[in-house]
């Protein structure tokens, strides 16, 4: 938003304030000022001059000479604008003059032709040109004819004038106007404030007589104005309208329409501005469209419409996008004579979807997506025809056409100075209060020590008592909260057990070589439950991003698979990654995503590489479950947990199991599936996924602590001869339930399927250690527990010793 402090000064007393002061006062009041733009900066000598004649230059056929008075004397200027010509008032740059950009005017000769001077564009004096009428785009700048040779240019051209851009935050829709900015001034500087007298003399002839209104969508379009204006002379706008609309930064058209965007910036509320003749009927109909109904828009494209769009037509046909852009077929030119002025309320989310849509953003949309004030629709519609009454020389008929069923009535809001204080932890008095928010024009009453405020419909962010606060702290000056130390008991900080825990898997998995990733929690529809240990109905955005990024993730693998074939496509062969985040299976009753922490990890490449000592190692199955045991151990888990061969999809068929902890499944690990490391060009990679809430929830509290052993151990191994459908994790279980509590460890150290035991058979090998921690174990008790477990072998499952 751009404010001209010489447009502010029409409302609110600001004289006697430098503007960067104002500038301050405003940021510090919560409003950001990010530049100040002094439009009159570095310009020096230049005036208003007068063309008394315009000759051809005899050496160039684009130059002109121009004599031209400037007050006390008149001097030849060579000049190259097309549009410059003789009786003209044009702004004249003398010698010794300073221009934008460091320029210097000074007497110069141009193909023979002294030239004292020059004839300056709005753009050669710093105007941006977009902002500069068609007219004067291309060519010199012409003043109007009352303009007295001599005199100070910048102040005619509205240059001696300083902008303020203001940094909105999108709440405070109100500063996206004059007035609004003049509540907000009047407030920080305790002036009051100067709102626009409307008054004109309407005509017998009543609007209702020439125009009809219906509005069919009602939720969408609440209230609708029209009011008609007849005899209107389309031209050129004053100067100082159109020196106010290029210091807001919007290009002046005709007065017509330079109307309608003075009052958007002067109210905030857009208005739209018919040709009544080109409307061909003598009605209004605000409806949807029609699914595929086709209308031009104001910039010449042709737009087919959807039935959720709101559309203004003449009972027939469109003839404007509500809220967005007007039609071509209904547009004001300068044969217009009749003027019906369009203010309206249409609903925030109306207008957003349809300016999406059609990919159009103006400013008369960004201010109804925002919501505009009810309570100034009707009088913005007056505004506008008091100013073709008096710019256009128009005929304003009386009264107006109009639907109103939009809800007007203020917010109260209930307030106690002591909840205001205790939240500040400051001590305002409440009449303090009361002059804060009076100098905000918020009507405000003190009653049996509370104050009742109704919060006025042109500050839509003021709904709760927490938004008075901040008005409160704001105007006060948040300079002036002091420093102070919490009231109250306090609470040492620190880590709850799921925290203390989860920093502690972190730990172990950066200690085993992994590196920690972060990524999204959003995903894309195919990849919603990829990999997923247990599937729900997913969580789906309402404005998502991307498509890319639209659904929320029930598994951690995708993204870290992503990441990997990211790092490898960069030449990173080895690639070892692990999360710790949530995933969001299906809603709570409170209707919020229902949230569960998980810890996954991907590795591939070497898990060992020593080109010195020449060795190396892939990862592979082992490393991985390793890496899951290693984690098991830390959180206190191994004795509960448990391994099941398995198949998932999108993993190797044959290196896939199954984490069991209690007998329930908590967590896959394997290879990922050979097409699917194709797919993702990867070579041999191997992951993992917990759920991590399930794990931290059956970990010890605290760390247990044992004693060092006293006694000796004592080893066996022995060979197994077995079916090869035989799980070493099946025999293991019966070797750890026959050897009882004398039966410390039992570990796999040797596979052998060769030719050396029959054909369907293999062998494996087996340790396994005896220890009693509270005495040293005879060979009698060993052999006697080891011959059990050799008999549980072969009753359980066949096995026989190798021989």
């Amino acid at each position: 938003m751009y404010v001209s402090t010489k447009w502010l000064e029409n409302y609110v007393d600001t004289k006697g304030i430098a503007p960067a002061d104002l500038a301050e006062k405003i940021t510090r009041a919560g409003i950001e000022v990010d530049t100040i733009i002094d439009r009159s900066e570095g310009l020096t000598n230049i005036v208003v001059g007068h063309v008394e004649s315009c000759e051809k230059h005899p050496e160039a056929d684009k130059l002109n000479i121009c004599q031209v008075n400037v007050g006390e004397e008149t001097v030849q200027i060579i000049c190259g604008a097309p549009n410059v010509a003789a009786g003209q008032n044009i702004i004249a740059a003398l010698p010794g003059a300073k221009l934008p950009g460091g320029m210097k005017i000074k007497k110069a000769k141009l193909r023979g032709e002294v030239s004292n001077g020059m004839i300056c564009s709005l753009q050669e004096l710093g105007v941006e040109g977009k902002t500069v009428a068609k007219a004067y785009a291309e060519g010199i700048y012409v003043l109007p004819a009352d303009a007295a040779p001599g005199t100070d240019a910048l102040s005619l051209a509205g240059l001696d004038d300083v902008i303020l851009e203001f940094d909105l935050t999108p709440n405070r829709a109100d500063a996206l106007s004059m007035l609004g900015v003049a509540y907000e001034v009047g407030a920080i500087l305790s002036e009051d404030v100067k709102l626009p007298k409307i008054e004109y003399t309407a005509s017998n002839e009543k609007a209702e007589d020439v125009l009809s209104l219906k509005v069919e969508a009602v939720e969408d379009n609440p209230m609708y104005v029209a009011k008609v204006v007849k005899n209107v002379k389309v031209a050129e706008s004053p100067l100082w309208l159109q020196n106010y609309l290029m210091a807001a930064g919007v290009r002046p058209h005709n007065n017509v329409v330079d109307i309608t965007n003075f009052v958007l910036l002067e109210y905030g509320q857009p208005l739209h501005a018919f040709d009544y003749d080109r409307l061909a009927t003598k009605e209004i109909v605000v409806r949807h469209a029609a699914e595929g109904e086709k209308m031009t828009t104001l910039d010449d494209v042709e737009r087919t419409l959807h039935a959720d769009q709101l559309v203004i037509t003449n009972g027939k046909e469109p003839v404007a996008l509500a809220g967005v852009m007007g039609g071509a077929n209904s547009e004001v030119h300068d044969g217009t004579t009749t003027v019906v002025i369009e203010s309206a309320y249409f609903a925030p989310a109306s207008v957003r979807k349809t300016s999406k849509d059609v990919g159009l953003r103006s400013d008369a949309s960004t201010r109804f997506e925002k919501g505009v004030d009810p309570n100034r629709v009707a009088e913005a519609a007056e505004r506008a025809a008091q100013l073709m009454a008096e710019l256009a020389g128009g005929e304003v008929l009386a009264g107006s056409v109009q639907f109103d069923e939009l809800d007007k009535e203020s917010v109260r809001i209930l307030l106690s100075p002591d909840y205001v204080n205790q939240r500040l932890g400051m001590k305002i008095p409440m009449d303090e209060m009361v002059s804060i928010l009076g100098r905000l024009q918020i009507p405000v009453e003190a009653a049996n020590g509370q104050l009742v405020v109704d919060a006025p419909t042109r500050r839509q962010d003021l709904r709760i008592r927490e938004d008075l606060i901040e008005e409160i702290a704001r105007l006060y000056g948040y300079d002036e909260i002091p420093m102070t130390l919490p009231i109250g008991e306090s609470v040492p900080g620190g880590l709850n057990s799921f925290q203390e825990k989860r920093r502690l898997v972190r730990r172990y998995m950066e200690s085993a070589g992994l590196y920690q990733a972060i990524t999204y929690s959003l995903t894309s529809r195919a990849e919603s439950q990829s990999f997923a240990l247990e599937t729900a109905p997913v969580t789906e955005l309402l404005m998502p991003m991307s498509e890319d990024r639209s659904i929320l993730r029930q598994s951690l693998l995708p993204h870290l698979l992503d990441a990997t074939t990211y790092n490898v496509a960069r030449r990173i062969d080895t690639v070892s990654l692990y999360e710790t985040g949530s995933v969001f299976l299906g809603t709570q009753e409170d209707g919020l995503p229902k949230e569960v922490g998980h810890v996954a990890a991907v590795i591939t490449g070497k898990w060992v590489d020593h080109a010195w000592q020449q060795e190396n190692k892939k990862v592979d199955f082992f490393v991985m479950k390793g890496i899951v045991e290693g984690l098991m151990d830390t959180l206190g888990l191994t004795d509960k947990v448990t391994y099941a061969k398995a198949t998932h999809d999108g993993l190797h068929p044959g290196r896939t199991a199954d984490i069991l902890l209690n007998g329930s499944v908590v967590g896959v690990l394997g290879q990922l599936h050979p097409t699917e490391q194709k797919k993702r060009d990867l070579k041999e990679t191997y992951v993992m996924e917990m759920n991590l809430a399930l794990l931290l929830a059956e970990s010890a509290e605290a760390l247990v602590y044992e004693q060092v052993p006293r006694y000796p151990s004592m080893s066996r191994d022995i060979a197994l001869v077995v079916s090869k459908e035989e799980a070493a994790g099946s025999l293991m279980d019966i070797i750890q339930e026959a050897g009882g509590k004398l039966l410390k460890d039992v570990a796999v150290f040797d596979l052998y399927e060769g030719d050396k035991v029959e054909e369907g058979t293999k062998s494996l090998a087996f340790s396994l250690t005896y220890f009693d921690p509270e005495r040293t174990l005879t060979d009698e008790e060993v052999v006697t527990r080891h011959d059990k477990v050799l008999a549980a072998l072969k009753e359980k499952s066949g096995a026989v010793l190798r021989g």
